[in-house]
Parts: structure tokens; C-alpha cells; sequence
């Protein structure tokens, strides 16, 4: 997420600086522009969820395998009635310790691998459009609703994984993040990798 600005350099001193700066390059997604005013952003309407849950001992899939990663993040989630459905918006801000196997850009690089305990942190989230469901009476609609863990282990077996409409919502029908989603992962010198619905780019890998 960083720009570099040259000034005069000899070309000696640029073909050596190169290869440090592409390793090093953050890559960027603009993740909120999309979340807010991006072609598929929720429309107007009236705000009936404005919360925020706090997920430990999630995980995170790569592409090439189901789990790269254990995750912990705050998710903001703000649905919005729009006549005809409900549309949510979904934020994530979070940190992830990697399990040694195929980095999380593999499938698409070069084949790289990560060891374990590479830690980063990440951020960006989803639009679900146009799904129904009935709004519970009894549900916490604001502010914090807690701490989940869900016990997650290597496999991506999650005992305790809780979907999060259904914290909100009786018979949740058409819910999913296909409209758009995007996330980007930072890990200092290990690099920088985009997982979203446009396209992946970079990778995170080392020990």
C-alpha cells in the first residue's frame, strides 16, 4: 500500500534496488470504495442491523488449499432493508498466523510455500444483496454482540463456527458473497497478497 518516488540515481544503483522494491511492494486493494459506493454497494435504506462481532480461532483458505491460516478479526456487519430483500455489508479487520504448506497465492504464482507462524494482519469484506429472512425479536441489533471462538483446527474443522445471520435472522433465504468481496493481507518483508472477486495478486511466503 505504499508509493515510491525516485529521484536521479544512477542506473547502477536502480538495477540493483529493483529487486528489493518489487519484493517489497504492498500490493492494494481499495476494498471500501467498493464496500460504499461500489456498482454493487447496498442501496439506501433503513439500517435495522449496526454490529460488530469479535471472531478467534477462525480460518483462512488459500488457493490451492483449505487452510493456510488461522484468523482473528473484529467484523462489522450493517444490513439494511431495502423493500424487496435485506442487503448487508460486511467489514473485516484481523490478524492471521500461517500454517506451514502452499502459501495463500500458489495456485496462481509460482508454487510458493510458507512456513509456520508467519504473522500479518488483513482487512476488507463483502456485499450480500437481495437475501430475506425474518428479523428476530429478541436479537441484539447494535453494538458489540460478543466474542465467538470457533475452535477451528488445520483441517477447517470449526466445532463452534457460527454463521452470522442467524444471529439476526429466522429462515435466512438467497444469503451469499457473490456481489462483491475482496480482502488484502499484510506481512511485512513475507509480502503482500489480494484475495478478492476481481482477481488475486501477490503472495505471502518465507518463515
Amino acid at each position: 500500500m505504499n508509493s515510491c518516488r525516485w529521484s536521479a540515481v544512477t542506473i547502477t544503483a536502480l538495477l540493483l534496488a529493483l529487486p528489493l522494491f518489487t519484493a517489497f511492494a504492498a500490493e492494494r486493494l481499495d476494498w471500501g470504495a467498493q464496500l460504499h459506493s461500489g456498482p454493487q454497494a447496498c442501496p439506501n435504506g433503513r439500517v435495522i442491523v449496526n454490529a460488530v462481532q469479535k471472531v478467534v480461532n477462525s480460518v483462512d483458505s488459500g488457493t490451492t488449499r483449505a487452510v493456510w491460516a488461522f484468523d482473528d478479526y473484529v467484523r462489522q456487519i450493517q444490513v439494511v432493508d431495502t423493500g424487496s430483500g435485506f442487503c448487508a455489508t460486511v467489514k473485516y479487520q484481523g490478524s492471521f498466523t500461517s500454517i506451514a504448506g502452499d502459501s495463500p497465492g500458489a495456485g496462481y504464482n509460482t508454487g510458493g510455500t510458507i512456513g509456520d507462524g508467519v504473522v500479518g494482519t488483513f482487512e476488507g469484506g463483502y456485499i450480500s444483496t437481495l437475501f430475506t429472512g425474518l428479523l428476530k425479536t429478541d436479537a441484539r441489533t447494535r453494538g458489540s454482540v460478543g466474542t465467538f471462538d470457533y475452535r477451528c483446527d488445520t483441517t477447517g474443522n470449526c466445532p463452534d463456527f457460527v454463521s452470522w445471520p442467524t444471529l439476526f435472522f429466522d429462515n435466512v433465504v438467497g444469503f451469499d458473497i457473490g456481489a462483491w468481496w475482496g480482502w488484502v493481507y499484510h506481512a511485512g518483508h513475507n509480502g503482500s497478497w489480494v484475495n478478492a472477486v476481481t482477481g488475486n495478486s501477490g503472495d505471502i511466503t518465507g518463515n
